[in-house]
């Protein structure tokens, strides 16, 4: 189970797996709590619920408390792992640091997930989990069936970066600078986008999520916009059983301010020339 939409590169994950996909409708809080529960009441095939609560990705959308605690409520009730995904959660533009799901876990059921990739340097593909030991020890079994396991070169450099430096000042930086370019980026689509296209403003993450009118479909639309040097994910990728094509994902963290409102313009362009049709 997942959120309708979800990061692509866990439905990659998951896909060799051959699981069925259900999708869990979801607003700008999050998941609809009366959603999932209609789910789960009616369907006790799922086992896995695989969720994003901070500034999720695609979307941006962060889960409130209240949100969080009646998930949990609902999801104590059946037999599903739920697997927390937070690789964002550091990155976070004034809003108040909110408990993890798993925090509020009293069965042991949630799985955390944590990431070296978005707040130290992407490059480095080092993460971390928090479960019960018995959790622990099949992700490790299948970790060394998959690849013997992490580079422990890589796990040494963000080791001594965390001994010699200072990561919360590292990420004060980051964050700092990640903030500026989504105002850059929200305030240039308010300039140059059409009035009918809309997007979320994320208060934390590195993405923001852009909505077309229903009868646009952004993959078929891609083209058009490499011509012009400029690009974003197609939102229909971001479902696992697909459709959806009217979105598209854009990042506003790698790219210097002056790419940023050149590239929103030439997007914008593009938009509104396809929209006169």
């Amino acid at each position: 189970m997942m959120e309708s939409p979800s990061y692509m590169g866990a439905i990659m994950a998951f896909d060799p797996a051959g699981p069925r996909y259900t999708e869990v409708p979801t607003d700008d809080k999050g998941i609809i709590p009366e959603a999932l529960e209609k789910i789960l009441a009616a369907d006790d095939a799922v086992r896995l619920i695989y969720v994003i609560p901070e500034f999720q990705n695609p979307t941006g959308v962060t889960w409130p408390l209240e949100r969080r605690k009646a998930f949990m409520d609902i999801v104590s009730k059946y037999d599903v792992v739920v697997l927390e995904d937070n690789p964002y959660g550091e990155i976070r533009y004034g809003l108040e640091k909110m408990p993890s799901l798993k925090s509020l876990d009293t069965q042991g059921k949630v799985v955390f997930l944590g990431s070296f990739s978005k707040i130290f340097m992407p490059g480095l593909r080092l993460g971390w989990i928090v479960a019960a030991p018995d959790i622990v020890d099949k992700f490790v079994k299948f970790k060394q069936a998959v690849d013997l396991g992490t580079s422990t070169f890589g796990q040494r450099q963000a080791a001594y970066f965390c001994k010699l430096f200072d990561m919360e000042a590292h990420i004060a930086r980051i964050t700092a600078l990640y903030a500026k370019r989504r105002d850059l980026m929200c305030d240039a689509m308010k300039t140059y986008f059409p009035a009918d296209v809309t997007f979320t403003y994320p208060q934390g993450g590195l993405f923001t999520w852009v909505t077309l009118p229903d009868d646009v479909d952004a993959k078929k639309l891609m083209p058009k916009c490499i011509a012009q040097n400029v690009a974003y994910v197609p939102g229909d990728i971001f479902y696992p059983n697909g459709g959806h094509g009217n979105h598209f994902r854009l990042n506003y963290s790698n790219m210097p301010e002056d790419r940023i409102v050149e590239g929103i313009k030439r997007l914008g362009a593009v938009l509104a020339e396809e929209l006169k049709k």
